[in-house]
């Protein structure tokens, strides 16, 4: 992985550039906009990444990518901040109340590196012929 290399949402109609994979912090969220909806992006401690809606159902509010990164029986989750219910960050179901309506989920990656650029190299001249 690279510095340079960027986080990429799929909305449905292509892959959207969220951030630069470096500028996620391993167990802290971001909010991005991606067409129009607020995506909460989460890069776990072991670097894989997870994109769910930043509503939460429960309060109302856009703070799911300030959540608090863990798991429950091996499942990924985020604990929202306000009351606290924990989020499947795989399916976007909630944990604590199953029947609640689940966050919605999109597959998000690491964007291919861009190719490497090549250094400039001043023409050679060819010797002169007599």
């Amino acid at each position: 992985m690279t510095a340079r290399q960027s986080v990429e949402v799929d909305t449905g109609r292509g892959w959207r550039p969220v951030c630069r994979y470096a500028d996620l912090i391993p167990g802290r969220g971001v909010a991005a906009l991606v067409d129009g909806h607020q995506v909460a992006v989460f890069r776990d401690r072991a670097g894989r990444l997870y994109a769910v809606g930043n509503l939460d159902p429960f309060s109302g509010a856009h703070v799911i990518s300030r959540g608090i990164l863990g798991s429950r029986d091996g499942t990924p989750v985020v604990v929202s901040p306000m009351y606290k219910q924990a989020f499947d960050l795989r399916s976007g179901a909630c944990a604590d109340e199953p029947e609640a309506p689940p966050l919605p989920v999109w597959p998000v990656r690491l964007a291919p590196a861009p190719p490497a650029a090549r250094p400039h190299r001043p023409p050679v001249p060819s010797p002169e012929r007599p």
